[in-house]
């Protein structure tokens, strides 16, 4: 049996659902990932969140959300004064901006209980976080986090790290890089979207960023490029794969991080890398058709 732990935060998410109507539901980008993953594993794998919630009737409801979708948020740190975030979709055609409402969140607080997170991490066989994971914590927090990692991941355990890169989330440009390039050093596998990283690295081709990524210590690469061809980097070797066209692109809400958790699940379940990415590219495809970031499983042609 398999195990991916996902470290980050769960928001309400509310989408517009009609004249002055919205539809609330849950995402963020790591608990993304994990609803597509646990997709795409086998049926025993077991699928892992760590984050930090309150003690509110919504952050029950999001937990409750997590196990119908087969997400095991056992130990899940429970703050009493705080709430989880709140982000609403604003849709100019298929691209989407966001209005948020975090700065308290409980989740900024995922790294005050470690013990509980220092176990998780030991078990799993894939530990995934991303750039947003970073950009929330207090800076002690995320320093304990980084070393956490390198010192409790079991042998063999890959380190997966999205960089997502939000520059609205951090205070300084340069701390900001200095810590997506630390985080990606530890990492195993790196998952960049190339549209971040020419806006913030200013690099100027996909090949780039996955030759930036290698050369800071990460041993496989996958630039996402929206329609545009996958790059994938293992053993210095650089592949280009094209996406098939998507026909009624709705919500473009999530799609990266639909390809990172398909991704990763496929790998797990030894599928070799030219499937793993078909496999990825068309769960994206499949959840740009939809508005918001979750599709129900049962709709999801896996």
């Amino acid at each position: 049996m398999t195990s991916i732990l996902g470290i980050g935060e769960c928001m309400i998410e509310l989408s517009g659902a009609g004249p002055d109507l919205w539809q609330q539901r849950f995402s963020g980008d790591v608990f993304n990932a994990l609803w597509y993953a646990r997709a795409y594993s086998e049926p025993d794998a077991e699928i892992g969140f760590h984050t930090a919630l309150g003690e509110d009737p919504l952050s029950d409801q999001l937990l409750a959300f997590a196990k119908s979708g087969g997400i095991n948020c056992d130990d899940t740190p429970r703050i009493a004064d705080r709430r989880p975030g709140l982000y609403a979709i604003h849709l100019n055609g298929a691209e989407r901006s966001f209005t948020y409402w975090r700065d308290t969140s409980a989740a900024r607080m995922m790294v005050r209980q470690p013990g509980q997170l220092w176990q998780k991490v030991a078990a799993a066989d894939v530990v995934y976080f991303s750039g947003i994971t970073l950009a929330i914590l207090p800076p002690d927090d995320l320093g304990e986090l980084l070393t956490g990692l390198v010192q409790h991941k079991k042998q063999g355990a890959v380190l997966a790290f999205d960089p997502n890169i939000r520059p609205h989330l951090w205070s300084d440009k340069t701390r900001m890089l200095d810590m997506i390039s630390k985080a990606a050093a530890i990492s195993d596998l790196v998952l960049p979207s190339f549209d971040d990283e020419t806006s913030a690295f200013g690099d100027a081709t996909p090949e780039i960023s996955a030759r930036r990524y290698e050369s800071l210590g990460a041993r496989h690469v996958v630039v996402k490029n929206g329609p545009a061809d996958t790059v994938h980097l293992a053993d210095g070797s650089l592949t280009r794969f094209s996406v098939a066209p998507v026909q009624n692109v709705i919500d473009t809400t999530a799609a990266g991080d639909s390809f990172n958790g398909a991704y990763v699940a496929s790998l797990m379940r030894g599928l070799p890398v030219d499937e793993a990415i078909r496999t990825a590219q068309g769960c994206a495809g499949q959840v740009i058709g939809h508005k918001g970031a979750i599709i129900p499983l049962a709709e999801l042609v896996v």
